[in-house]
């Protein structure tokens, strides 16, 4: 059989195997963070609550709002705005995630199997791994950026209906027109850098300590590559990101969601430096840590179900174990 049909007679993921990956990668991200994403609009608004340099600059003048906790927050956007809002800003944060979780994956894979090299027993080393993950995270997140940041602005518009402000947006689609508008091109990465640090510091925990945790219970454990396996090594990678990126996370939405003037600069932080200097000295250390149980209790399941359905669909579709 000559070359050429030989190649199209194979199945699709030996034929395209990174593009196969990234739609596998995509799919099984967009069922996590549908699943998960009421906490993460939670969390988005505990973030920029009682923020120091918003009181400084004058913008929330007569609107002062008593700090509220996790499950006030969400039972008050319930009650305020309507159930259907926790789920506000979804569609941007599934585009996102389409982009983000694609590329990271397929970056993680080519750069841990062609690039960095596995061990000859087949193990990644760890700061191989950890190079890995904060590259390949840097690498996604620099691509999905506009899209995370149409997702923070649009979570942040119940709470502005509230406060009597008017409405920003009237969809996704005019959300990306008018940012490209005001900003131009260079408005859609607003926030880029402390969302790329974020996002290394996240997949360090993130794709670095599955990977790491799943390979050293099948060198060292009676554990085989199952479902218990991936749903171990997937509780101890959320909790890892969530402690790494909480701080980034918070100068990224606080970033992200402030005003802009018309060159597209911001009107509270000069910088991701700025704002981390800012709300450390106006709010203490522990406000860098603003959000952490939902962002905890949102990137626990939200890894368990991407990582349990991704193996699965990886394992469905023919393609080897992660």
């Amino acid at each position: 059989m000559p070359p050429a049909e030989e190649e199209k007679s194979l199945p699709l993921p030996e034929r395209w195997p990174r593009a196969s990956k990234f739609v596998l990668s995509a799919c099984a991200a967009a069922v996590a963070e549908l699943v998960t994403f009421p906490l993460d609009l939670t969390k988005t608004r505990l973030q920029v609550q009682g923020e120091a340099a918003v009181h400084r600059n004058g913008a929330a003048a007569g609107q002062a709002v008593p700090y509220r906790g996790m499950l006030r927050t969400a039972a008050g956007i319930v009650q305020e705005e309507g159930l259907q809002k926790l789920w506000q800003g979804a569609t941007p944060a599934v585009y996102r995630h389409i982009v983000y979780s694609g590329v990271r994956m397929v970056a993680y894979e080519h750069l841990r199997d062609s690039v960095l090299g596995r061990s000859e027993d087949e193990s990644f080393p760890l700061w191989k791994a950890v190079v890995g993950g904060m590259s390949a995270g840097a690498i996604g997140q620099f691509f999905a950026s506009p899209t995370d940041l149409v997702k923070v602005q649009m979570q942040m518009e119940g709470k502005r209906k509230l406060e009597g402000k008017p409405l920003r947006f009237r969809g996704v689609h005019h959300a990306f027109v008018k940012i490209l508008s005001e900003g131009g091109i260079r408005g859609l990465w607003a926030g880029c850098v402390p969302n790329v640090q974020r996002a290394a510091l996240v997949n360090m925990g993130d794709l670095t300590t599955y990977d790491s945790v799943k390979h050293f219970l099948l060198l060292n454990t009676p554990l085989v590559d199952n479902s218990v396996t991936h749903s171990v090594a997937s509780g101890c990678s959320g909790l890892v990101a969530a402690v790494l990126g909480t701080p980034a996370d918070v100068v990224k939405t606080r970033i992200m969601n402030q005003p802009r003037d018309k060159q597209g600069r911001g009107l509270l932080y000069k910088s991701s430096t700025d704002c981390l200097i800012q709300t450390v000295q106006g709010e203490g250390f522990m406000s860098l840590y603003k959000g952490f149980i939902p962002t905890w209790m949102r990137m626990a399941p939200w890894s368990l179900v991407f990582w349990l359905t991704y193996e699965q669909i990886r394992r469905i579709c023919g393609v080897s174990s992660f």
